[in-house]
């Protein structure tokens, strides 16, 4: 049979007409508007907020409160005796938060929605500070790149982690403002963009305290105070970055509905239970609860609040006595942590939204310029004047939480008078370390269920005085996490590379700025 070159050119015209008018509009006719591809950062920022936040609050109820003594464990003590394994957490939370974050960057960049970007990295300074803090070496520089065809990110030096973060901040903190849209879905700050901004400047200090061991931290820091209008800081205890809890769920602090043999795993430890009652502190009505033995009901005196000692074995914590009469031991003579965090299963009294998860404080902000005026980083105010206001915002603030769950009992005891701040552990007077120690212990105080940064500050400075238990696995406090499993089984060249230069992968292998 003869090939028909017409009648084929025919055809071969209506089929690809009609294969066009099938392709035609095919992607907007095959979306589904009920899964959209990209979302906007009003709706990314809620969950990046809480599921980072909750993390927080969740290392420091299982691990910052016990490595730091504010409270010890009675049943299952592993974690205050140091037996530590890979932390998969912060790790694999936070990286996977930071896609959100990197989402919003990309999203609000292309838009031109300033404040929203400023915000994103702010948040994503926030959490590689906290990672590196608490690891030491992490993908940073290569992080989040799969899309850009890196999937085996290198492990970046803290020196040039931190450097990254300090430039992140300054530029958030130039970036915020200068757009007008507002921003929703922001559960931090309520789209205040003043409040990020002083956020963004709050932690450039404590970054620059940090590493004040490694670098001189003086231009950077006086730069910022000098500059009020363009680098705001925290005044005041309400501008603080804390997460305010709901009464609904899934906006309940985390502890709300825990069961109430796993809240009861934690008590009062005789560390904080002798710093507060030597320095006749109110923070003891705050921070515990009368002991059920001693029937004191919501407060009581002194006397009725007992602590356990940190690093018992489970038999000897479980069944420990205050006053060494073993018939006189067990739980009901240890006090539980206070009202503020108390689970909905364990008292009547705990309320949803009495606990705000902290990421960084007014109060703590305060102890930072005590301690950098002492040393002489900055020429800006008196060294006792920041001391004096890191511990009245500190019990101001525990006062102002306890009269609003209706504890007006405990909120009346949350009062200094003059006669605290003359008391021989409490007075600023001394040598330089003298004054430094006392800085340090009422910044530990203050920093009490603030994530993991009591410890990352002990790490550097060494106040107060922490020491391993009688059955601690280990002869030392631990100084860093190990790193999840999943960084080295799906990145094992980069990981072995990172220990190469910082160390084993082990507790007790110091971080790059801890020097001491």
């Amino acid at each position: 049979m003869q090939f028909n070159r017409k009648y084929f050119t025919v055809f071969a015209l209506i089929l690809g007409l009609g294969m066009s008018s099938c392709d035609k509009d095919f992607e907007e006719i095959n979306a589904n508007p009920n899964s959209p591809e990209t979302v906007s950062s009003a709706l990314l920022l809620p969950t990046v907020i809480r599921s980072t936040t909750n993390q927080v609050a969740d290392n420091a109820w299982g691990y910052g409160n016990v490595v730091m003594q504010y409270t010890a464990k009675i049943q299952f003590t592993n974690e205050d005796r140091y037996n530590w394994g890979p932390q998969g957490n912060p790790y694999s939370n936070f990286y996977n938060a930071m896609r959100d974050i990197n989402n919003v960057i990309e999203i609000s960049g292309a838009a031109n929605q300033q404040n929203y970007v400023g915000i994103a990295k702010v948040l994503r300074a926030h959490l590689f500070s906290y990672m590196t803090d608490a690891y030491g070496e992490i993908p940073y520089s290569e992080a989040l790149q799969a899309k850009a065809g890196v999937n085996y990110p290198k492990f970046d030096s803290q020196e040039s982690i931190y450097a990254g973060i300090l430039a992140e901040l300054a530029e958030a903190n130039t970036l915020l403002g200068t757009t007008a849209e507002r921003v929703d879905g922001d559960i931090l700050f309520n789209g205040n963009v003043i409040r990020w901004k002083k956020f963004a400047n709050s932690l450039r200090l404590r970054i620059l305290m940090r590493l004040s061991d490694r670098q001189n931290p003086s231009a950077a820091m006086q730069a910022i105070l000098n500059n009020p209008s363009q680098s705001p800081i925290f005044e005041g205890t309400n501008e603080e970055a804390a997460l305010q809890y709901l009464a609904d769920v899934p906006n309940q602090h985390p502890l709300y509905t825990t069961r109430s043999g796993s809240f009861d795993e934690y008590r009062l430890s005789v560390k904080m239970e002798s710093t507060l009652k030597g320095l006749n502190d109110p923070r003891l009505f705050a921070f515990a609860q009368p002991t059920n033995a001693s029937a004191a009901g919501v407060v009581g005196a002194v006397t009725a609040y007992s602590g356990v000692p940190n690093g018992l074995g489970d038999e000897e914590a479980l069944q420990f006595s205050p006053s060494g009469d073993p018939a006189k031991g067990g739980s009901n003579y240890l006090s539980r942590v206070g009202l503020l965090w108390a689970c909905s299963a364990c008292t009547s009294l705990a309320n949803p939204t009495g606990y705000q998860a902290i990421l960084m404080s007014y109060s703590e902000l305060q102890f930072i310029l005590a301690e950098a005026r002492e040393r002489g980083f900055i020429t800006s105010g008196s060294a006792e004047d920041f001391y004096k206001k890191g511990i009245n915002a500190s019990v101001n603030y525990y006062r102002a939480r306890y009269t609003l769950i209706n504890q007006p009992n405990i909120a009346s005891r949350l009062v200094l008078d003059d006669a605290y701040f003359t008391q021989a552990g409490v007075a600023y007077s001394g040598t330089t370390q003298e004054k430094l120690s006392k800085i340090g212990t009422q910044k530990w105080l203050a920093l009490f269920f603030t994530g993991m940064e009591a410890w990352h500050d002990w790490k550097r400075t060494g106040y107060p005085d922490i020491k391993p238990g009688p059955a601690a696995f280990i002869n030392t406090v631990p100084v860093r996490f190990m790193y999840p499993g999943s960084a080295q089984a799906l990145n094992e060249d980069n990981y072995k590379a990172a220990i190469s230069r910082q160390g084993p992968d082990a507790i007790t292998t110091r971080v790059w700025w801890d020097v001491k």
